[in-house]
């Protein structure tokens, strides 16, 4: 990533956990390790007492080589917890959440507009996943799971920017692995 586009994240990383830390009603601890990248995830224990991670971080990133590359982030929630570390040392915990995960695509400049709707959802699957039905921040496509859960949501805005790129990228082909894990 460019140096810029590193600042930027980071930033926007730790307003957004601030933010949710002070909106999500339970400790939060921000630790600077996840599975992904040596960047920083905030991390609670839900009222179940099970161990719940939020992880943002760059899908896709502009860098020296390709410097037009758009920039889009990803939140992921309880994604891959099977990898997660280990809870803080005394807090008394159950396990890992592994009941539901979720991951939303996004263009910077929407990451904070998402914040309340985040923390809506994270709150409706804490109180035994009722219905969640707020209407988000910024219009976006729900991929829906076989077993009828929310999976994964792009805006709008990022899959169009997304499929563009796709489209007319310099090397002609961007594989999905290299779409997922550019960091």
């Amino acid at each position: 990533m460019t140096p810029d586009a590193i600042r930027i994240v980071s930033q926007l990383r730790q307003d957004f956990y601030s933010l949710f830390a002070t909106a999500i009603g339970v400790p939060v601890r921000i630790s600077g390790k996840s599975y992904i990248s040596n960047s920083a995830i905030a991390s609670w224990v839900d009222d179940q007492q099970r161990l719940n991670y939020l992880n943002i971080y760059p899908y896709l990133a502009p860098d020296k080589f390709i410097p037009e590359r758009p920039f889009i982030l990803r939140i992921a929630i309880n994604k891959s917890a099977g990898r997660f570390t280990r809870a803080k040392q005394g807090e008394i915990c159950k396990g890992l959440n592994q009941d539901w995960d979720f991951e939303l695509t996004l263009l910077p400049e929407e990451l904070l507009d998402f914040l309340p709707w985040i923390v809506g959802l994270v709150n409706s699957h804490n109180r035994g996943g009722q219905p969640f039905v707020e209407e988000p921040p910024h219009p976006m496509s729900l991929q829906v799971a076989n077993v009828g859960l929310w999976k994964n949501a792009w805006t709008q805005k990022a899959n169009f920017v997304a499929t563009h790129y796709k489209s007319v990228a310099p090397d002609g082909f961007i594989s999905d692995y290299s779409l997922e894990r550019i960091n």
